[in-house]
């Protein structure tokens, strides 16, 4: 369990501290330049997920509730809105009218329904400390930038295509997912 949760403070160092140390960062950015400076928390960060991947598999397993089999399909609802939302977060959307930070509403949401599937203490683990995470990073995003400005409206077109961008992320990591995860979501 210790790696699990050493990837995971991690991965949370890493990605609050431009938020929590906003000082410092300038002052490596303006040390090292922007682009070393985004290298190694990029680097950080993929190391993190090593980490935890690796602590995660090194845990037996131990039931801690057992998932009516029903939440499957609540489960894949929510990843699926957790893909559309990641791409909506990467494009102009009216998502992003009605969402401030759907990147991070979509991991909280892709807790959600980890949670509902898995009842395994290392599961609880990983996607409550991810979900809480996301949920604190946007508290600190807000704090930092002040009041939330909508973006003006786009064309519908652009909501059809970060829907079906998010579908066809969804399908290809539903396939991939025994591979990635060594869990089979299909019987």
């Amino acid at each position: 369990m210790g790696l699990l949760i050493t990837g995971l403070l991690m991965w949370c160092a890493v990605h609050l501290f431009p938020s929590v140390a906003a000082g410092t960062r300038t002052s490596l950015v303006n040390k090292f330049g922007l682009g070393p400076y985004k290298a190694c928390f990029a680097m950080l960060i993929i190391i993190s997920i090593v980490i935890m991947v690796f602590g995660w598999r090194s845990i037996e397993p131990s039931d801690i509730y057992i998932p009516p089999a029903w939440v499957r399909h609540a489960t894949y609802l929510l990843v699926l809105l957790t893909f559309i939302l990641f791409v909506a977060a990467k494009r102009k959307t009216n998502i992003k009218r009605v969402l401030r930070h759907p990147q991070l509403t979509g991991l909280v949401l892709w807790s959600i329904g980890h949670l509902f599937a898995n009842g395994d203490n290392r599961s609880l683990v990983l996607f409550i400390a991810l979900g809480l995470w996301a949920i604190l990073e946007m508290i600190i995003i807000n704090r930092r930038t002040g009041a939330w400005v909508k973006p003006a409206p786009v064309p519908v077109k652009s909501d059809f295509i970060t829907v079906f961008g998010g579908l066809i992320l969804f399908a290809v990591l539903f396939l991939a997912h025994p591979y990635l995860t060594g869990i089979r979501l299909i019987s």
